[in-house]
């Protein structure tokens, strides 16, 4: 008899990440050295992420809210793989699409349409089946006259324009948006959302980043509040969206 219990696509177990912080002032690499060797060089611990539980199933959409410096865009990284959790574990079961940063995976001295070739590459994806996705990705980054320009020339909505359309062309189980969405024209916004609810009836599972709550609301069905990285508030996305308009004095 099948199972109905949902499948979990992200499973986050008691993840910290903590970075050494230097506390002197080092003019050069030379005084960094001899301190390094004469074990003069002092550094705090700094925690961007402590104690983090959370569990995502196949087919949600988890906003993650907090103010800057709250730990949000460090949790992405742990969660794609960038960094490695300094305690904890993370499960991940199928592809995901990251869009962490503009223009991130991006070669600059590439043009728009090689780097089309090497994003996908970066995903395990061959060249003939993101050659299949090629005009797609092209119509819907509205880039066509800049592709073959090295994407060092792109400005910030070009890069994310064409970041968000291959992410989304080669139908990831898990998509990563990383505040991607407030670049742009209003135009692009629109229709970038729509894109990703066309998405959900695929099953598509989404974790978004974003300051914006009206967005929140729209694209997911629940969210986790972070301050100072630990959960402060998880439920609906309505839910955390009130807290976090209320600590940012939007109501």
């Amino acid at each position: 008899m099948p199972s109905n219990k949902p499948k979990t696509a992200i499973a986050v177990k008691n993840v910290s990440m903590m970075f050494n912080l230097n506390n002197e002032k080092i003019d050069n690499i030379k005084e960094y050295f001899i301190k390094l060797v004469t074990r003069k060089l002092h550094f705090s611990e700094f925690w961007a992420l402590n104690d983090i539980s959370f569990t995502v199933h196949k087919g949600e959409r988890l906003g993650v809210l907090g103010l800057n410096g709250a730990g949000k865009s460090t949790l992405l990284k742990v969660i794609c793989g960038v960094m490695k959790p300094t305690r904890g574990s993370i499960t991940v079961s199928g592809v995901i699409a990251p869009l962490l940063e503009l223009g991130a995976g991006f070669d600059s001295n590439y043009s728009g349409k090689e780097n089309v070739f090497l994003y996908g590459a970066t995903m395990g994806y061959s060249r003939k089946f993101m050659q299949s996705k090629y005009d797609d990705i092209l119509a819907f980054s509205e880039i066509k006259d800049f592709i073959d320009v090295p994407v060092k020339n792109y400005s910030s909505g070009m890069k994310a324009r064409l970041g968000f359309a291959i992410a989304t062309a080669v139908e990831p189980d898990i998509l990563i948006l990383d505040e991607v969405l407030s670049v742009g024209d209003a135009k692009f916004r629109i229709k970038s959302e729509a894109k990703i609810k066309n998405m959900f009836d695929k099953g598509i599972t989404v974790i978004f980043v974003s300051h914006n709550t009206d967005q929140v609301r729209r694209i997911c069905n629940k969210a986790i509040l972070l301050e100072k990285g630990k959960i402060v508030a998880q439920g609906t996305a309505d839910e955390v969206c009130d807290i976090y308009d209320t600590i940012t004095n939007k109501k």
